[in-house]
């Protein structure tokens, strides 16, 4: 497999120049000194890590004997899966012995992988689950931030439908819930994530986002004068719709405020991207780009990435594996089917180590933005063949602002499932929940025994 290089080459720890090119977000991107962002960094205080949280999401499973490391501890070998994150051992922390919540195919793959739920809706029309990890730490880190997090993936949103054992599509495509009945569109198009970013202005220019928040207050001004006229000529439930609406007014109010407080912030000038691009290669790298920018200039500390929805067809003719993936995993185990759903999982991690090598790219503090992040890397399915939701292929990636140590494979005995591990991880951001979907309690993630 030819190894794509078209990342950051300056190593963790090195200073990086505001002239530094990051290429792919459809033009070159001048990456912002971290210092201007924080800059007590500059005058020598001691200055608390931001914390933040990722998910990158692999679908139909896992070719699990090329993933699952044969020996726990801190000696373990790297598989073939795991072989393009080598760069990054000492920082992954790979997790075996979890089961699936909701364990029905690729609906329950996806619907309980953030959500711990232990069952979701029976039909194509009932959409449920549950507030999503990813959103209930969204809830408290988004308080800091523009945008309280992003959602998305290398696929075109599609939320009606039957799509899996006649549940709705909505499990196959999504990963993150707002509510029991709130899922989340995931965004693929990249001109969409800009604008979601930056606005419509076109560019990230101090100038263009300077008029931009002019318009957007303006508008807002206007809507909540209405709004506060109404309130006196409404009964009571129309009252309550209209508050509710005032609620997300507000919501945006609260946005731009944040977007003035951060207006002298040196970003990078980027220009927005014309769409999606054809090439997958192509389209992964500029998502990977606006995540990093959107990381590294604190527009939002929580990002749900899909590699690809479950059920996924695309072929991966870049690796020579031109059999559509789905259907590749339900290989009944066979060796040669295996060995290309293999391929293709290891494309993944690749990709990933790409995303990877950004990140460590970018110093911060005494470290790196990958050594400020907890990412959750894994599928919803372990051996597909079978739709199994036993022993996932989960490992968590980073430095965790402190807490996670890496370097080691945990094997679980006693089949703890997804959702304790979700609890596990809403404690290490002090989220104060004690529970999500079917968790029984958190996880012992101790590296330091092994």
């Amino acid at each position: 497999m030819k190894k794509r290089t078209r990342t950051l080459t300056i190593g963790p720890g090195k200073a990086i120049s505001r002239r530094t090119v990051l290429r792919g977000a459809g033009a070159a991107l001048a990456l912002p000194m971290l210092d201007a962002m924080t800059p007590a960094f500059a005058q020598g205080k001691a200055v608390a890590p931001i914390h933040r949280f990722q998910t990158v999401y692999v679908p139909n499973g896992m070719a699990m004997d090329y993933w699952t490391p044969k020996t726990t501890g801190r000696d373990f070998e790297l598989t073939p899966i795991l072989q393009p994150l080598a760069a990054y051992k000492e920082k992954m922390l790979v997790l075996s012995g979890l089961k699936a919540n909701w364990n029905v195919a690729h609906a329950g793959a996806g619907g309980s992988f953030l959500t711990g739920v232990t069952r979701g809706g029976r039909n194509e029309v009932e959409i449920l689950a549950g507030v999503s990890a990813d959103q209930l730490i969204a809830r408290e880190l988004g308080k800091q931030t523009q945008l309280s997090s992003l959602e998305l993936s290398m696929d075109a949103p599609a939320l009606a439908g039957a799509c899996t054992v006649n549940l709705s599509c909505v499990y196959t495509h999504t990963l993150s819930w707002a509510g029991d009945m709130e899922p989340l569109p995931m965004e693929h198009n990249p001109r969409s994530v800009f604008e979601r970013l930056f606005g419509d202005s076109g560019s990230t220019a101090k100038g263009a986002r300077e008029v931009r928040l002019r318009q957007q207050s303006s508008i807002l001004d206007a809507v909540l004068g209405r709004l506060s006229g109404l309130q006196s000529k409404l009964g009571a439930e129309d009252r309550h719709l209209v508050n509710s609406y005032t609620d997300s007014v507000r919501n945006i109010e609260r946005r731009i405020q944040k977007a003035e407080e951060q207006i002298d912030l040196d970003l990078p000038e980027v220009a927005q991207p014309a769409g999606v691009p054809v090439d997958f290669d192509e389209h992964m790298e500029i998502l990977q780009d606006l995540q990093v920018l959107a990381l590294q200039t604190d527009l939002t500390r929580v990002i749900t990435f899909m590699m690809s929805k479950e059920q996924s067809a695309r072929p991966y003719p870049q690796i020579d594996v031109p059999d559509a993936h789905h259907p590749l995993s339900h290989h009944n185990n066979n060796p040669q089917l295996l060995e290309k759903m293999s391929r293709i999982n290891s494309y993944h991690t690749q990709l990933f180590a790409n995303y990877l090598d950004k990140l460590a790219a970018i110093p911060e503090g005494d470290g790196t933005l990958l050594d400020n992040m907890t990412i959750l890397y894994g599928a919803g399915l372990s051996n597909s063949t079978i739709h199994s939701g036993i022993n996932l292929p989960v490992m968590l990636m980073g430095g965790g602002a402190g807490w996670l140590q890496g370097g080691a494979h945990l094997q679980y005995k006693d089949e703890p499932t997804m959702a304790d591990l979700l609890l596990t991880l809403m404690h290490k951001f002090n989220i104060p929940v004690e529970s999500i979907g079917g968790s029984t309690g958190p996880l012992s993630i101790d590296t330091q025994s092994v």
